[in-house]
C-alpha cells in the first residue's frame, strides 16, 4: 500500500472513530447541560447527535422514555430568545418516537399524547404563511397561529405533513405521504394528499372503507 492510501486509510478510520464517540456522547439527555435547557426532559428520553435546530429549549417538554431521532428540529417561537414564546409550545408525551429529520415547528402549540409515533421526515407546524396582499412577499405574510394536537398511540407515517389547526385522535394511522388538514376521528387509517379516511373502526364489525369493505380486527395490523 502507498504511502498515500495508508495515511487517507488511517485519517478516514480516526474521523470515523471520532464522528462514532461524538454522536454517542453527543445525545442529549436528562443530565447534561443541553438537557437542563428543556422546560422538561423526561427519565429515559434521548435526543439525538447531531440535532437538526432545538430553540428555546425552555418552551419544550418531552415526556418520560421520548427517543428523538438524528438531524430532528424541535422550535418554538419565531427566533432565539423569542419573549412571545408560549411556555408550553411543544408538548410530547411519554414513550413517543420522533423519526430522524423530522421537525415540530410550535408557535402557538403542538401536542402529542403518549405513545405517539413517527416515521422519519415527518413536518408539524401550527403556523403557516397568507397570500392575500398581492404586493407583499409571500413570507412576510404570517397566516394564523391553530394549535396542532395528536392523539395517543397514533403513527405518523414517512414523510407526512400536519398542518395547522389538525386533531388527530387516538390510535391513528396516518399513510407515508400524506398531508393532513382538519379533524381525523380515533380509530382510522388516513392517506393522501389531501388525506382522507382509508379505514375506520366500527366495534362489533371491524375496519370498515366509505365503501363498506369490511376487514375483521383479526386480519389487519397496524404496524
Amino acid at each position: 500500500m502507498s504511502p498515500h492510501r495508508l495515511l487517507k486509510r488511517t485519517a478516514n478510520s480516526a474521523l470515523h472513530a471520532a464522528w462514532g464517540w461524538a454522536q454517542r456522547v453527543g445525545d442529549i439527555t436528562p443530565g447534561t447541560r443541553a438537557g437542563d435547557a428543556f422546560g422538561t426532559l423526561g427519565e429515559g428520553s434521548a435526543i439525538g447527535f447531531p440535532t437538526a435546530t432545538v430553540m428555546n429549549a425552555g418552551s419544550i417538554h418531552l415526556g418520560r422514555d421520548v427517543l428523538v431521532g438524528r438531524h430532528v428540529t424541535l422550535s418554538v417561537g419565531y427566533g432565539p430568545g423569542d419573549p412571545g414564546a408560549p411556555e408550553r409550545g411543544l408538548v410530547v408525551g411519554d414513550r413517543c418516537v420522533i423519526g430522524a429529520r423530522s421537525s415540530l415547528t410550535a408557535h402557538v402549540s403542538i401536542e402529542l399524547g403518549d405513545d405517539v409515533w413517527f416515521g422519519q421526515d415527518v413536518f408539524v407546524c401550527d403556523a403557516s404563511h397568507g397570500y392575500q396582499d398581492p404586493a407583499t412577499p409571500i413570507g412576510r405574510q404570517f397566516g394564523p397561529h391553530a394549535a396542532v394536537r395528536i392523539g395517543s398511540g397514533t403513527w405518523i407515517g414517512h414523510g407526512a405533513i400536519v398542518l395547522p389547526g389538525t386533531t388527530i385522535g387516538r390510535n391513528v394511522v396516518v399513510a407515508a405521504g400524506s398531508v393532513v388538514r382538519g379533524t381525523v376521528e380515533d380509530h382510522a387509517v388516513v392517506g393522501g394528499s389531501p388525506a382522507r379516511v382509508l379505514r375506520r373502526y366500527e366495534a362489533g364489525l371491524g375496519w370498515v372503507t366509505p365503501s363498506g369493505d369490511l376487514r375483521p380486527v383479526a386480519d389487519v395490523s397496524l404496524t
